[in-house]
Parts: structure tokens; C-alpha cells; sequence
């Protein structure tokens, strides 16, 4: 529901064009996105039920603005630039880089490089990939740097570079090289690296045949290899067609709130990369779609091609205004093609997430079905279970985890330090937790739980039974979690004569005991180092004179360790409110200490 100062904005919002920005409870931008007709576009999302993502992106809304231009194209680009600035939380899937692969570089300059990059820059030069075989691009490029050398000295130094004598450097480093020289060279390897390996290919077998005719056999294995990471990073990609156009194929699928993504990156005229996203939509799927494009671009690792193919749903002059590139829509052919291939990706990736996602569903709350069943009990869908730990009866406390559907639900797990003093009594330690929270679940009226495991025995058993029975009157199914003599989960403890209920190992339902067992243990022992460790550095200190539970409170909450306060310098402590002589104290009796 929206609140009554968002209620007065909504009533002053245009009929017009433009981006809105919303803002969470600090005034932080969580989501901006852009509209053809504001007024209807914001209303929407106090106005309409949604669910997923959606709806939990309205719950964190507690004020907008908006930003008017003068038509839709406008509103796209000003929304990329909006997103690119303020980064919300809410557009996060159009944040996510390259996949890291690299890139092979003729750089911009007058003495012009060959080189392998990670990132791609609007600085003139010439890129190439991205590679997914980095070791195979890294050969590439020495082999070419042998074949047609343009720089790679640091530049003019008077005398010949070492790589000038080794036939793969121009010579930069002590002579003015002809611009037509490097262009005749920068020809080459353009036409190399855009598919056309022919003559090169020619020139290695022979070479390879040479040495071998010589018997240079190491030699020949270098030059078989260089063929063959030559294969790899220009060749070895699905061939598409003649057209050596370097060009990105954009499609999408869209299921329960979900959009899955689809990129091809056709270079060389192959199939050279494809990248997929997934996530779930807070707005309209076309202009997911479109704002996706348009930030893909934006990101500095993301090179431009010359042609970007789209699906007929989108607006191809939107995207080609805001990219600065042309956008076509394929109506057939081998293009076309590649659209249905992308888009039957895209179906595939989000069905077998949802497969998974589903799989996973059956499987955890198919495990408390089956616990369920085990027991003899109308369900198991939420079960608490609780642990107490403590080292020689000292320090004791107690937690409660809860699994919902077969998963730890941890929003609801609970720490309780006992006030128990007798720490030997396991019975009392367990009536008090259970007192503690049963009593408070009825109070609040909340949801009890369906089942409750204790890690433990018929004692803990017993006490857990005696509290909700004789006291809370509540009917609760309790079963105490047994261990082995391996300290492995071995079985249950249940019914009013305890009996032992076997479960077969291998099943979901003990796997889903053991995994409950294991967690609440793990959750008590984590707390009760905790209050362990507070207990030992307050105990050290209450030895020392002068220091009281006052003083004693300021050294913990600001060191946090015995270790820090020992090394901390005099005037630190007296900084915090102690007198000269107590902070001189502290520091002689831990220095001790530590030694």
C-alpha cells in the first residue's frame, strides 16, 4: 500500500514521457526505469498486485521523482545514463561485465602495437575477439609478431631493439618507419585475424616440413603447435556464412517473472561466444529487453559491433539511436535462423532452472514428507529443534533453529543464554528453553511448529514433553535426535515410550535429520563460544585493579581483545574516560599476562 505522501505525488504525475527514479526509506535510487507515459507507468506499481521480485521492490518504496523529456527515445537514453550514474540495487542485471575474456589490440598510435588486452576502450584502436582459449590467443599473437612485426620496442632509443635483430620489431627504435609500411603489415594481420589463415597456414606447413626433412623435430612440433593454436582462435568456431561482418545477436525468453538472455557474438564470420542471463523482472519484458541492450553498450568492456540483429518484439531505431550502431530485425535466412537459435537457448537455460528450482522443491519438502510418514505424524513442514552447549557446566546456553519445507529457515533461528544455575541438569536447562519460547509463540499468537527434534536423549525427551504438556497444554510431536557411538546421526527418539524409530540411511528423510542435527549443533557451539570468550576477557580483567564492570565495558566494546588493549598505547585508554594510573595498570598486568 502506498503511503499518503506517495498517494499526493501520484495524483501530479504527467501524461508525459520521461524516467522515474525510486527511492527506498534513505533516499536511495533502488530502481530507475523509463516510461511513454509517466502517470500510467508509476501508478502501476501502487495500483496493481504483483508478486516476486516486483512486489518486493513496491515494498521498499517510500518516495520517487521523475525526470520529463520530450519523447520515448529521450527517455531511453536518459535512463541509461541515470542507470549508469546511480547504479540501483534493482537494475543490477544490466551491471554485469564481460566474461573475462581477452582481446587481441592494434593500437592507435604512430608506431602502432600488437597486443593481448582484457578490457576494450573507444581509443581508436583495433580489437579482435574476445578469445575464449587465452593460451591459444596468446600464440596467436607471437605468431604473429614473428610473421608481421610492427613495434615492439618501447619506441625510439637511437639503437636497434633486440626484437629489430630477431626480424619482429620495424625498427621504431631508431628510425622513422613509414606509415605505409605499418599499414601493409596492419592489412595482413586484419585479413589473418578476420578468418583469412591460408597463406599463412601455407607458409608454416612448409616451414614444419622443412625442419622436419632436417631433422629439427623439436622445431617442427613448435611450428605443428602454432597451427594448431592458430585453429583454435580463428578457425575452430561454427561457420555461419561468407560474411565477415562482425555482428551481436540479442533474443529472450520470458516465464513467471523470469527473462532469460541470449548473446552471439559472431566474429570471423563464426559462432565465436555466447554469453546468457537470467533474472527475475520488475517491469515490462520488451523494456527489459531494450534497457539491457542499451547499458550492455555502456559497460567500457563491451566493444560495439557493426550490426546488432534483434527479435521483431523489440524497437530496432530505439536501440540503434542509443547505441550508435545499426539495428536490424531479420525476416529469414541464416540470420533469421540464428534469432530462433538464440531464443530456443534462452527457452532452454530458463526451463532447466526452473527444472532445478523444482527438483530442489521435491526434494527438501519431499523429505519432511517423508520424516512425516516416519513418524506417523499429519505433517513435519515446520520443525524447530534446539541444542544446548556448554564447556564443564560452565557458560550454558541453548538454540533453536527452525526448517521450513525441508530448509533452514534462518530468519527465525533463536540464541538463549539460561539462567539455569545448576549447569549439570540437562532436564532444567531444556524446561527453560522450551518455557521460553512456547510461552512467548502464545503470547504473540504465532505459528507453532509441526514437529520439535532435541538434540539428545530421554531426559531432554522427557522435560521437552513435561513443559508442553502439564504446563503449556500444548500437543506438540517430539522426537529427540540420537547419535552413535561415532557421533553420527543414528536414528530417532519417539512415541510416549520413547521407542527408537530406524530410518534407512540413504533416504531424504535421514538425510534431512542429520542435516538439522548437525546445524543446531553447529549454531549453539558458534554462540556459545561467543559468550565464552566475553566471559574469559571480563574474567582477566575483573583481576586487575582498579577496573571495574564500567571500565571493563569500555575496553571490550573498543578492543575487543585481550591482544589489542595489552598493545594499545597509554593515552588510547586514557582516552577512554580511565585515569593514568588505573591505564598503566591494565597495561603492566596484561604485558604480563602475555608473557
Amino acid at each position: 500500500m502506498a503511503t499518503s505522501h506517495i498517494e499526493h505525488k501520484l495524483r501530479l504525475l504527467p501524461d508525459l514521457p520521461g524516467c522515474y527514479l525510486m527511492k527506498n526509506k534513505l533516499g536511495k535510487i533502488i530502481y530507475v526505469g523509463k516510461a511513454k507515459n509517466l502517470k500510467n507507468r508509476v501508478r502501476s506499481y501502487f495500483k496493481s498486485s504483483h508478486e516476486g521480485k516486483t512486489a518486493k521492490l513496491v515494498s521498499q518504496i517510500r518516495d520517487f521523482e521523475t525526470i520529463i523529456t520530450t519523447n520515448d527515445k529521450e527517455a531511453f537514453l536518459l535512463e541509461i545514463t541515470l542507470i549508469q550514474k546511480h547504479r540501483p540495487y534493482y537494475n543490477i542485471q544490466l551491471k554485469q561485465g564481460n566474461g573475462g575474456y581477452p582481446y587481441i589490440k592494434i593500437t592507435n598510435e604512430r608506431d602502432p602495437q600488437l597486443k593481448i588486452v582484457n578490457t576494450i576502450k573507444k581509443d581508436g584502436g583495433y580489437y579482435f575477439g574476445p578469445y575464449p582459449n587465452v593460451y591459444a590467443a596468446d600464440e596467436t599473437l607471437h605468431f604473429l609478431q614473428k610473421v608481421y612485426p610492427l613495434r615492439r620496442c618501447n619506441g625510439y632509443q637511437h639503437r636497434p631493439c633486440l626484437y629489430y635483430h630477431m626480424g619482429q620489431c620495424l625498427g621504431a627504435c631508431f628510425k622513422k618507419v613509414p606509415k605505409s609500411e605499418y599499414q601493409n603489415q596492419i592489412r595482413h594481420i586484419k585479413s589473418f585475424l578476420n578468418g583469412d589463415v591460408g597463406i599463412a597456414k601455407k607458409m608454416l606447413t612448409e616451414k614444419m616440413k622443412i625442419a622436419a626433412d632436417s631433422l629439427q623435430y623439436e622445431r617442427a612440433a613448435e611450428i605443428r603447435d602454432q597451427l594448431k593454436y592458430i585453429e583454435i582462435t580463428v578457425e575452430k568456431q561454427k561457420i555461419i556464412s561468407n560474411d565477415t561482418t562482425p555482428r551481436d545477436i540479442f533474443n529472450y525468453y520470458v516465464n513467471h517473472g523470469w527473462i532469460s538472455i541470449q548473446i552471439f557474438f559472431i566474429r570471423q564470420a563464426r559462432l565465436l561466444k555466447r554469453v546468457k542471463r537470467s533474472f527475475p523482472i520488475v517491469d515490462d519484458p520488451v523494456e527489459t529487453m531494450e534497457d539491457f541492450i542499451g547499458q550492455f553498450y555502456s559497460e567500457e568492456n563491451h566493444q560495439t559491433p557493426k550490426e546488432v540483429l534483434i527479435p521483431e518484439t523489440l524497437d530496432a531505431d530505439l536501440i540503434s539511436e542509443a547505441i550508435g550502431t545499426p539495428v536490424r530485425v531479420p525476416q529469414r535466412g541464416q540470420k533469421k535462423d540464428l534469432i530462433d537459435m538464440a531464443q530456443k537457448n534462452a527457452k532452454l537455460v530458463l526451463d532447466e532452472k526452473f527444472r532445478l528450482m523444482e527438483l530442489d522443491n521435491i526434494k527438501t519438502k519431499g523429505a519432511a514428507d517423508e520424516l512425516a510418514v516416519a513418524l506417523n505424524i499429519s505433517s513435519a513442514k515446520t520443525i524447530e529443534a534446539f541444542d544446548h552447549s556448554h564447556i564443564q557446566g560452565a557458560d550454558i546456553v541453548s538454540a533453536m533453529i527452525q526448517f521450513v519445507d525441508g530448509k533452514p529457515n534462518k530468519n527465525a533461528y533463536r540464541k538463549y543464554k539460561l539462567q539455569n544455575e545448576d549447569h549439570a541438569d540437562e532436564a532444567a536447562s531444556t524446561r527453560e528453553v522450551i518455557r521460553r519460547r512456547y510461552t512467548r509463540l502464545l503470547k504473540e499468537h504465532a505459528d507453532l511448529p509441526d514437529l520439535i527434534l532435541m538434540d539428545g536423549g530421554e531426559i531432554q525427551l522427557n522435560a521437552v514433553k513435561d513443559v508442553l504438556e502439564n504446563e503449556l497444554g500444548l500437543e506438540i510431536p517430539v522426537a529427540g535426535m540420537v547419535k552413535n557411538d561415532k557421533h553420527k546421526t543414528a536414528d530417532l527418539l519417539f512415541g510416549q515410550l520413547d521407542e527408537h524409530i530406524s530410518m534407512n540411511p540413504k533416504s531424504q528423510a535421514f538425510y534431512l535429520v542429520q542435516r538439522i542435527q548437525d546445524e543446531v549443533h553447529r549454531f549453539a557451539i558458534n554462540f556459545h563460544r561467543q559468550v565464552h570468550t566475553k566471559h574469559s576477557l571480563s574474567s582477566e580483567l575483573d583481576t586487575i585493579e582498579g577496573v571495574g564492570p564500567k571500565t571493563r565495558s569500555k575496553l571490550l566494546n573498543k578492543f575487543k581483545t585481550m591482544k589489542k588493549i595489552a598493545n594499545a598505547p597509554i593515552n588510547e585508554i586514557e582516552a577512554l574516560g580511565i585515569n593514568t594510573k588505573t591505564a598503566k595498570n591494565i597495561k603492566y598486568s596484561l604485558n604480563n599476562i602475555e608473557k
